[in-house]
């Protein structure tokens, strides 16, 4: 049996696209079938015009499918992302959870695992804060938040987020960031697929148990107890 993972995410100028791309490399590495999906574009052209950025990303990811209510009913498992928007995700990625009132309704959104990502230009630009923020619509469906936790050594060196994988494109960054980030994002959707094998029953591959397990391992140097 294999697992089915949906990623689905907005991205304006490419950050949250690499880290979803990331999310959906390491899910499929883990034996899971993966729909990459980017939801509706909001903003008016004049909007995304003004930024060379922006529009360069609208044009090119017209290559990605957009997302559907019907790919959260096809999913065993979800990975959202979405840029920090002054603490909170970005009204894109709001419309479409908007949209899935019936299926929530229903209960064909409750017991499947589900995790977030995001990426801001500031190093406190409010990551964590999006991240929560979306977990109160988890709550509500009822589903199993998985987040990437303190569980691999990969985590610290992207920032260490606890809540989910943040990238930061500003100059706070540091050197190199995205390498760090898309490691972090890949370990994230494998963990989401492993997780969601183990809870559907589907195999009991001792290297996915051991991928898992939560060694609580920190950088050198460091100790487990932090002020």
């Amino acid at each position: 049996m294999t697992v089915k993972v949906a990623v689905i995410y907005y991205s304006a100028t490419g950050s949250v696209h690499a880290l979803a791309q990331a999310v959906a490399e390491g899910a499929a590495s883990a034996g899971a079938e993966v729909r990459l999906r980017r939801v509706a574009e909001l903003a008016a052209d004049s909007a995304i015009d003004q930024n060379p950025l922006w529009r360069r990303h609208a044009d090119a990811a017209t290559s990605i499918a957009e997302a559907s209510v019907e790919d959260l009913a096809w999913a065993d498992a979800f990975a959202f992302g979405t840029p920090t928007r002054f603490g909170t995700p970005a009204a894109q990625l709001k419309q479409f959870i908007d949209q899935a009132g019936g299926l929530w309704q229903d209960g064909g959104l409750a017991d499947k695992p589900v995790t977030a990502f995001t990426s801001a230009f500031n190093r406190h630009g409010g990551s964590e804060a999006t991240i929560l923020s979306l977990g109160n619509v988890f709550y509500h469906w009822g589903a199993l938040i998985v987040p990437p936790g303190f569980t691999d050594p990969v985590v610290y060196a992207a920032g260490g987020n606890p809540y989910g994988t943040s990238l930061v494109t500003g100059p706070s960054a540091g050197d190199d960031p995205a390498a760090a980030a898309l490691e972090a994002a890949r370990y994230q959707g494998r963990r989401l697929a492993r997780i969601t094998i183990r809870l559907l029953g589907a195999g009991h591959d001792t290297d996915a148990a051991a991928g898992d397990r939560d060694t609580r391992e920190t950088p050198a140097g460091t100790t487990s107890a932090t002020a």
